[in-house]
């Protein structure tokens, strides 16, 4: 690699910003899909009269896309933040 791209590009920082983005977007997708099973299951549980699995599964859709919500957030704080 020559000498003048290795000075323009920080490739500690391009390195994490990498990590962090893979790990955020397996993340939120990981804890959206368990808000989708929560969802359904708690309407499957709902339907057979099954009260406590329908209580935890609506619980876990609940709790699964607050997580989703509070990712929003804080990449929008994130990303307007300076420095």
């Amino acid at each position: 690699m020559s000498p003048v791209v290795a000075e323009i590009v920080d490739w500690a920082a391009l390195g994490e910003v990498i990590a962090v983005s893979l790990v955020a977007g397996v993340g939120v997708t990981f804890c959206y899909s368990l808000g989708i099973l929560g969802v359904t299951r708690f309407a499957d549980m709902r339907r057979d009269n099954r009260v406590v699995g329908a209580t935890a599964y609506g619980l876990l859709a609940l709790l699964a896309m607050a997580v989703c919500a509070a990712a929003v957030v804080a990449a929008i704080i994130v990303m307007t933040s300076k420095g």
